[in-house]
C-alpha cells in the first residue's frame, strides 16, 4: 500500500473517532472508499492488521451509519463489504437516528414538571426537527437536480 493510501486511511480513522467511532472503524471506512471492488473481512484484516473482532465491529458501525453496505455471497457465510455512495445514504441513516430520537424525546412530553423543563424538552425536540426537515429538503433538491 502507498504512503498516500495508507495517510488518507490513517485520517479517515482520525476523523471518525473525532465523532466517537473506533479508530479501526474510520480506517475500513476509509480502504474501502478506495477500492474498486468490495472487500472481503478477511482482506480488511490483512490489509490494515486488524483483529477479527475490530473488522466486524468496524463493518458493523459502518452499515448502520450507512456509510458501507454488505453483499451476501451465495453458498457462502462470507459477506462482501463496500462503501456505499456517500452523502444521500449518510443522511439518510442520520435521519433515522435523528427521528428515533425526535420519538424518545416526545414520548417524554408529559414527564416535564415545570414549564422550564416542558420548554427544554420542546427545543431540543424542535432542533432535531429541523435537522431532520433541513436534510430532507436538501435530499429533495440533489434528486430534482439529478433528474
Amino acid at each position: 500500500m502507498s504512503a498516500d493510501r495508507e495517510q488518507f486511511i490513517d485520517a479517515m480513522g482520525d476523523r471518525l473517532a473525532a465523532w466517537n467511532l473506533p479508530r479501526a472503524t474510520g480506517r475500513v471506512y476509509g480502504y474501502l472508499l478506495l477500492q474498486d471492488e468490495p472487500s472481503r473481512a478477511e482482506e480488511l484484516r490483512a490489509e490494515l492488521s486488524l483483529s477479527a473482532g475490530a473488522v466486524s465491529t468496524a463493518v458493523r458501525e459502518l452499515v448502520a451509519w450507512g456509510l458501507a453496505r454488505t453483499i451476501p455471497q451465495p453458498g457462502s457465510r462470507r459477506l462482501l463489504i463496500e462503501a456505499t455512495g456517500g452523502f444521500e445514504s449518510l443522511l439518510a441513516a442520520s435521519h433515522e437516528r435523528a427521528r428515533a430520537f425526535i420519538r424518545t424525546l416526545q414520548a417524554a412530553e408529559s414527564l416535564t414538571e415545570t414549564p422550564e423543563t416542558a420548554d427544554r424538552l420542546h427545543d431540543v425536540t424542535e432542533l432535531f426537527t429541523s435537522y431532520v426537515e433541513a436534510g430532507e429538503h436538501v435530499l429533495r433538491a440533489r434528486a430534482r437536480r439529478a433528474t
